[in-house]
């Protein structure tokens, strides 16, 4: 632990310089733009799925946001109105945010969302078998999952801010990459802590483990109460010392944030930036 204390420490101290408007254009290009509320709307989803349209023509010198993050009911919104065939449309599925349903449903509400348009599916281990140590029902749920939606990408988040201990969230990690999870996510953003970067670097540990082992890259996003330019840096200096360069674009490093995109935005123009 003392170790992974003083790695993580070395990294914020490199973090620091790394927070310049290269490393702002990249933390934005790798965004999920989420809107995940219980008031969410179809005119509301369309609007904000609108702003990601007029995004290259209002900022030309900047890339666009990597994805937008809806839930199911909304992703025939997003496939209906996105312009930009560059960002990708990800759903949350299979009883997010705590995964407390059937399999059956949670299938069927995975497929359902690719069917209706989704290219990445974001669900969440299921922690009422993983904290009862019953890893077969959570290697179960990931694969059947994973098989469902075909060419999807799937996304399994961790939840790590209920599993607190490094030998949990690494455990965990590694039944989800072994699994068949194309990413693995820190956290749904409704459990305190949400992401953390001593979260971040004990999975980032474990993905580089899993590659040195099989040759699969696994991707890496950490969600939930991100805000700040800071924060993000940190996240992709952690990527960055960890797993190296390869890992450092879209297809390999996503953030979770609402807030994140005109706070970068910002920080990028040098003035305050309410956009999205």
């Amino acid at each position: 632990m003392e170790t992974m204390q003083h790695n993580l420490a070395a990294i914020k101290a490199i973090a620091t310089g790394n927070n310049n408007s290269d490393w702002q254009e990249l933390a934005f290009s790798c965004i999920d733009l989420t809107t995940l509320n219980s008031t969410d709307t179809i005119s509301h989803v369309k609007a904000f799925t609108e702003r990601v349209n007029d995004f290259e023509n209002d900022y030309p010198n900047l890339p666009n946001v990597a994805a937008i993050c809806v839930h199911p009911n909304m992703v025939r919104t997003v496939k209906e109105n996105l312009l930009d065939d560059q960002v990708n449309i990800a759903a949350v599925a299979g009883g997010f945010p705590c995964s407390m349903s059937f399999i059956e449903v949670k299938v069927k509400e995975a497929r359902m969302a690719v069917d209706y348009g989704a290219d990445e599916i974001d669900i969440v281990l299921p922690l009422w078998a993983f904290l009862d140590h019953n890893d077969m029902i959570c290697r179960e749920e990931v694969t059947t999952i994973k098989q469902a939606i075909g060419e999807a990408h799937l996304k399994v988040i961790l939840e790590t801010g209920a599993l607190a201990e490094p030998e949990k969230i690494r455990h965990a990690s590694f039944l989800a990459m072994e699994s068949g999870a194309d990413f693995i996510k820190t956290s749904t953003g409704k459990i305190n802590p949400a992401a953390t970067p001593e979260a971040a670097l004990e999975m980032c540990l474990a993905i580089r483990d899993f590659h040195r082992k099989t040759g699969k890259k696994v991707g890496f996003k950490p969600a939930g109460g991100i805000s700040t330019t800071e924060e993000a840096i940190l996240y992709l200096t952690i990527v960055k010392e960890v797993l190296g360069e390869d890992w450092l674009n879209p297809s390999l490093f996503r953030i979770g944030a609402s807030r994140l995109a005109n706070n970068l935005l910002s920080d990028l123009l040098d003035e305050e930036v309410k956009y999205f």
